[in-house]
Parts: structure tokens; sequence; C-alpha cells
């Protein structure tokens, strides 16, 4: 695939381009700023989709949807919220079009304008709480613990596929609470659930922390995340959950009585991962030839390739035993296909599940029959064995286990090289540059130095991590004294 994929090394983001293009997840579509998801792309978001359902649904969440726009005086109720969005709303003023009288199509009817313009939803808070005022009266109507299956627009400049596009699909979960310390508990949990999915699905290790003051979601009163290095050294939030306060629900008089019929203010979170993940998949994993997807939410995770000849028999025999064998498989639960179409050549075949990144690839040939065995190629190290077909289900559910450990742990032993612990600002302006990845440093905790630091350098404070020790130290920047470390990066 050298011929159609520029190289990582040349040009990782036109890389990256390339194969989301022509790996087939994603185009550009003719609405500047939105993509097309196209079937394998959307098949692997379902199946991320399917999974992170399930794990909602076995923490108590259960699944409602809102309306796509929004008051434009809800978004006014939460200063830091409405700040923190106002320059990416996309907003509705007209419910109306018209022919225009000289001809030239559709006009907007200046007659129809809105008495109060709509909101494009960039996030759901405000018109989730505008809800919850309704259904929340009582200590019994707690926790309420909703999620949301939904597209969402955020008006981007420069937008990339997967990464940073205007329009995206999402999941939101929102959570009200009687207690400070119930609505951390879940920020917390829904934190875990994020951590777990993504190393144990996507194969990518992840680090828990707590964003910075200045990086937080607006509104919220902490935000916790997870971040993940890709293959060029940058930085990724893939997922993130934030303790909410009361903030929404003051703005939105959101109240409840308690045991003692005492009112009080319910506590929030928030949290949400989005189709950005494909693009961590892809970056995380995939090399010079194409993607590399692990198995377990893989859209078809092993395809037969037969090898004909012009024996008409032999055909028919390949062929019995390929539909046996993909029958097999997916009652084992592997999603196994067949391919048997005539109008491409197994080495065309080949390279095209090896651009799409299908985990196995088994041959199947007249002589293999003859020899009960079968070619299979594994995707993530790109090697090749001779199986029995006696047991190959077997073989090959095994096979699909030992790849998404290896991409796993190929994935983590890269982000183990490339965390550097630096003392002093000479040195990590040099680490930064010269071998990108973490970077774990003092900081002052002023938003000011993070600010300066980030002119300076491009980095950011990516986290402060979960599993932090206090150290005294001096801030990379101003020498002021620090009491601990923080993670920095620079990122997408």
């Amino acid at each position: 695939m050298s011929n159609i994929l520029t190289s990582r090394k040349q040009d990782y983001a036109q890389w990256y381009n390339d194969l989301i293009l022509k790996g087939g997840l994603a185009e550009h579509s003719d609405v500047r700023g939105c993509m097309v998801i196209k079937p394998y792309g959307f098949a692997l978001w379902e199946n991320m989709r399917d999974v992170l359902d399930k794990m909602f649904k076995d923490t108590g969440h259960q699944n409602a949807y809102f309306p796509l726009f929004i008051p434009k005086s809800y978004l006014s109720k939460e200063a830091s919220h409405v700040e923190g969005f106002a320059k990416e709303c996309a907003v509705v003023t007209h419910y109306r079009l018209k022919n225009d009288p000289n001809g030239n199509g559709v006009i907007v009817d200046p007659e129809a304008k809105l008495e109060e313009e709509l909101i494009v939803r960039p996030t759901s808070e405000t018109i989730i709480w505008s809800t919850y005022k309704k259904w929340i009266q009582s200590y019994r109507d707690l926790p309420l613990l909703i999620n949301q299956w939904a597209n969402v627009v955020r008006w981007e400049m420069r937008t990339r596929l997967f990464l940073r596009t205007a329009e995206f699909l999402w999941q939101e979960g929102h959570t009200a609470h009687a207690t400070r310390e119930e609505a951390i508990e879940e920020t917390v949990k829904m934190l875990d659930v994020y951590a777990t999915f993504v190393e144990e699905y996507m194969a990518l290790p992840v680090i828990r922390g707590v964003k910075s003051p200045s990086e937080r979601f607006a509104g919220a009163e902490d935000t916790y995340c997870i971040e993940a290095l890709m293959q060029d050294g940058k930085a990724l939030q893939a997922g993130t959950s934030h303790f909410l306060g009361q903030n929404f629900a003051k703005a939105f008089d959101v109240k409840f009585a308690d045991k003692d019929n005492k009112i009080e203010h319910v506590w929030a979170t928030s949290w949400g991962v989005s189709t950005r993940l494909i693009g961590a998949l892809v970056m995380a994993h995939s090399d010079d030839e194409g993607l590399v997807l692990p198995p377990r939410i893989a859209p078809l995770q092993v395809v037969i390739v037969p090898i004909y000849n012009k024996d008409a028999e032999a055909r028919q025999k390949i062929d019995d035993k390929a539909k046996a064998l993909v029958k097999e498989l997916q009652l084992k639960g592997i999603r196994a296909k067949f391919d048997n179409d005539d109008t491409t050549r197994p080495g065309w075949k080949f390279a095209e599940y090896e651009l799409r990144g299908v985990p196995v690839r088994i041959a199947l040939g007249a002589r293999d029959l003859e020899n009960n065995v079968a070619e299979v190629a594994r995707r993530d190290e790109k090697t090749k064995s001779s199986v029995s077909l006696d047991g190959i289900e077997s073989h090959i559910a095994q096979l699909l286990t030992d790849i998404q450990t290896n991409l796993y742990n190929k994935a983590l032993a890269f982000r183990t090289e490339n965390m550097r612990t630096v003392d002093s600002w000479d040195e990590f302006v040099r680490v930064l540059d010269e071998t990108p990845g973490f970077v774990s440093a003092h900081w002052d905790g002023t938003a000011e130095t993070e600010a300066k630091i980030k002119e300076l350098t491009k980095a950011t404070i990516r986290c402060i991590p979960l599993n932090n020790v206090q150290e005294n130290g001096k801030c990379i920047l101003t020498g002021n004294p620090s009491t601990q470390r923080v993670l920095f990066a620079r990122a997408y």
C-alpha cells in the first residue's frame, strides 16, 4: 500500500488523512467542516457504541433523547458555560424559506424570523437541566442517571476528519445526585468506565487525571480526563467526565426535598466520548500499510480468501470448507467473512484487507485442503503460518486474543519510552523538541504560568494524574514552589 499512503515519517498528518479516506472510514462532505462517515467507519462506531452502551446500562444509566435546538436564553443562565461555547455556536434565526422573486432559487423569508434564536446544541447541559427541573422534586427522584446518544455542532474553523469536525457523533451522560460526595463518586466512576473501554477494547493505554482550572469544561468545578499518546508523540484527550457541582442546578433552579423535607439544590455531573475515538484508534495502532484494528472492536475480525485454480471440483471443495469455517467462527461470536468475489484477484484482496486492518486473514487453496491446512496471516505483526484445519476455530479465537493483547502492550511500551521527567526549563524545551511525548514537570499552579508555557512551546497541561504523589520542587518556568508534577504535551 506504500504507493497510495503517505508514510508516517514523511508527513504524519497526510498519512492520517490518507488512511481515513482510503481505508474507507469517512470522507469530506459538501458542507464545510463536516464529514460523511462511510459504512466501514460507522460499523466501527457501532461496535464502540454497543459496548459503551452496555457498560452505561450495567452501571445503572438509562438512555433518553433531548432536542437538537436550545433557546438562546438558556445558554445565558450559566455564565462560564456560555462564555466557553459562545464562539462555537451555530444559530437558527428563521424558520422558513421562500422562492426568490428574481428567480435565483430560494431565500430566507424575512417575515419568518424567530422571536428567540435557537442554538444548535454544542452540548446539552442547558436543555437537559431545564427538563430536570420538571423531573426532580424529592430525594426519591435521585439519583437521576441519564445518557443521550446524539450529534452536536461546534463551529470549528480548522477541521480534521474524526479529530475535529463541525458536527460529530457522541454520547453525553447527565446525572443528578443528592450529595456532593455522590456526584464526585459518579464522575470518577464514569471516568473509569471510559478508561476500561479504551484500554480493554481499543487496546490503548490511558492516563487518568484532572484538568487544570484553565482547561476545565465550561461550567464545571472539576474535569476528569483520560489522555492517550499517539504515534507522533502528541497527546489526545480520549474522554472527559465533569463534576458540575450545583452550578447548573442553581442556574435552572433544580431543587429537591431531602428526607427531612429540607429543600436543596441537586449536585450534577456530565461526561462524554465521541467519534474522536476513531481518530485515536487510527493514530495509535496503524502503520504505513494501512489500518491496524484491535479485534474486539474491528468490524470484521477474520476474512477467508480462496485461492482457486481451473479445477471446478477443487473450487467447490474450497467453497464448502470456507463456508463451513465461517459458520463455525460465527458460532464462537467471531465476525468472519468468506470473500469469493470473482472480479478481484487474491493479491488485490490481501492488500485491501491489510489496508482495512482486518486482524486475521485466512488463505485457502486446493493444495491446502489436500494437506488439511490453511495459511493464517495476522495483521498486527504481518506474519503468516500454516495451521491445521482440525481445530482451527479455537486457534483463531486464541489468535484474536493474542493480537488484542499485543496491540495494547506495543502501545504501552511506546508510551513508556516517550514519558520523560524534567526539572529545568532548558531540559523541558529540548525534550519537547527532540522526543515528543508526555513530559512530567513541576508547575507553580498559576494560570499565568500555564498560559506562558503554552505560548512559548505550544505544550499544554494534559492533566494532573490521579495517582500523583506529593513532591516538593520548583516550577520549570518561574522557579516558584510546587508540590506536585503535572503532565505536559503537545496535543490534538
